[in-house]
This record gives structure tokens, C-alpha cells and sequence, in this order.
């Protein structure tokens, strides 16, 4: 890694401990200017609503995250911003379609000896998810549709170069302040470039969220990955907090985390990645 690589790696590494350090303890300070009843009420109840992947609740996360130790060198470091609306709709006054989409914009380096640095696009998720509006009898909220894999990405190492299609599910359950459930997906690839890989990948997320009256959520995200083409996997830890606010007349949630990349390999980062993320809310009126 020449000089300019190590000092922005260093920036970079810098910027993020500082900014997690400093949102953090304010998220976890924050109170209710005014304590308005209501306000603190609508605070709770979106808060819990984000805490459900599939509510009835159009969102825009943004979510701005640091990642190191990448490449079998462990010399690849990227930044990197996704972008994920979520829009539902009202099929019915049975059903809902929410429609959940993760786009990237990607900046790293060295991920692999001689590889270089790369900015742009990555590939594009969409994920469609028919839910009843109702929960089961037993208090389950679930939702199931397909899952498609976009290659939008801008640069041959941002980009699988594949169309990927999948299902994808999720099951939730929420009790008072706690919400817990599981999400996954399968993504077998239908069309590309043939001289690249195919894409056979499960993704299985796992999540608790714990939401306060004052709409502060403390979460926990377990993620498992399993790339079956090159019969390699992958586990992180989330841990974090995020905070229902307005901006002026805006709703958003702001918050951070700290992942642990605790089972990794020489394509993942390793060790301690950094996110500190702002959602746009639009609840119904």
C-alpha cells in the first residue's frame, strides 16, 4: 500500500471512530424538546414501525458505512452509501405490496493485490413482499415475494455482471416495546456474463429491536451468508441505536452502529466496520 493509500485509510478510519463516538452518546442523551404527549407517542409508534421491514410506512434510508482489513492482504478498505426506499402499497383490504430497494455508491481500494481503487454504482437488490394487513392469530407479521439482483454496477469490480432472481421472505413479531424476527432471501443468477461467476447466495438476517416510549430503538442484527458457487460463508454483528426526531417539519431516524465481522473471508472485511445512517420518514396522513 503505497503512501496516499495508507493516510486516506487513515482519514477515513479516523472520521468514522470520531463520528460513531460523538452519535452515539447523543443518541442515547436525546430527549423530546417540549415534551409534546403526542409528539412523543407519534416518536414511539414510527419507531416501532421502522423496527418492521415490511410496515406500512414509506422510507428512505441512507446508511453511510466504513469497512476495513478487505482482501487476503487485509490492505482493501471501502466507504460506501446505500440508498434503500421502501415503498408499500395497498393491493386490497386484505394486502399490501411493499417494495424494498437497496442501491450503492461504492468507494474503495486494494481489496485485492494490484486491484487499485474503484468509485461508483454497485448492483441493485429489489425486493417485492405480499403481506396480509393483518397479523396471524397468533400475532405473526409476515410477508413473501421474489427477489430480483440488478447489475448496475459502473466498474467490472463493482458489479457480479449477473440477473439474479430469488425468493425472499420475512417473520416478525412484536410485543410491546420488543420486536424480533428473521429475514432471507436466495439468489440463484439467470442471465449475464457468462465468463463470470454464477450467483447461488442465501442471506439470512436475524433482528431485535428494543423501542423506548421516547422513540429510541437499541437493535441487534445478526447476519449469515452463504456463497454456494464458491462454497464459502460469511457472519456479521450489528449492534446499535437510532433515534425518531423531526428536522424542522421532516421525520426522520437517525442513529450508528459498530459490526463485527465475526466469520469472514478473503473477499469480506474483517474486524470492526462503522455505519451511521439518516432515514427520510413519510408516515400516512
Amino acid at each position: 500500500m503505497n503512501f496516499y493509500s495508507k493516510c486516506r485509510l487513515q482519514g477515513i478510519r479516523y472520521s468514522f471512530v470520531v463520528t460513531v463516538s460523538l452519535v452515539l452518546p447523543v443518541i442515547c442523551l436525546a430527549q423530546d424538546i417540549g415534551g409534546n404527549p403526542s409528539a412523543t407517542q407519534e416518536q414511539e409508534d414510527l419507531a416501532k414501525q421502522l423496527a418492521n421491514p415490511i410496515a406500512s410506512l414509506t422510507s428512505v434510508p441512507m446508511l453511510l458505512e466504513y469497512e476495513q482489513d478487505i482482501g487476503p492482504a487485509d490492505d482493501g478498505d471501502r466507504l460506501k452509501l446505500t440508498i434503500q426506499p421502501v415503498i408499500p402499497f395497498k393491493l386490497n383490504e386484505k394486502w399490501n405490496l411493499i417494495s424494498r430497494t437497496i442501491f450503492t455508491v461504492v468507494d474503495q481500494s486494494d481489496i485485492f493485490p494490484g486491484s487499485g481503487s474503484q468509485s461508483g454504482t454497485g448492483d441493485t437488490l429489489q425486493s417485492l413482499f405480499f403481506s396480509p394487513q393483518a397479523p396471524t392469530s397468533g400475532g405473526w407479521i409476515w410477508g413473501a415475494g421474489p427477489v430480483l439482483s440488478l447489475p448496475t454496477g459502473s466498474n467490472d469490480l463493482l458489479t457480479s455482471d449477473k440477473w439474479g432472481l430469488g425468493p425472499t421472505a420475512v417473520a416478525l413479531k412484536q410485543n410491546g416495546p420488543i420486536t424480533f424476527g428473521v429475514l432471507a432471501n436466495h439468489i440463484w443468477s439467470v442471465a449475464g456474463d457468462d465468463a463470470r461467476s454464477d450467483i447461488n447466495n442465501t442471506f439470512v438476517e436475524s433482528f431485535f429491536v428494543y423501542t423506548t416510549p421516547k422513540g429510541l430503538s437499541y437493535t441487534a442484527i445478526l447476519d449469515l451468508n452463504n456463497d454456494w458457487e464458491s462454497d464459502q460463508s460469511w457472519t456479521s454483528i450489528a449492534l446499535g441505536a437510532t433515534k425518531v426526531t423531526r428536522i424542522g417539519k421532516q421525520l426522520v431516524s437517525y442513529g450508528g452502529f459498530l459490526k463485527y465481522w465475526a466469520d469472514d473471508t478473503n473477499t469480506t472485511p474483517e474486524g470492526v466496520s462503522f455505519r451511521i445512517q439518516l432515514t427520510l420518514l413519510y408516515p400516512k396522513k
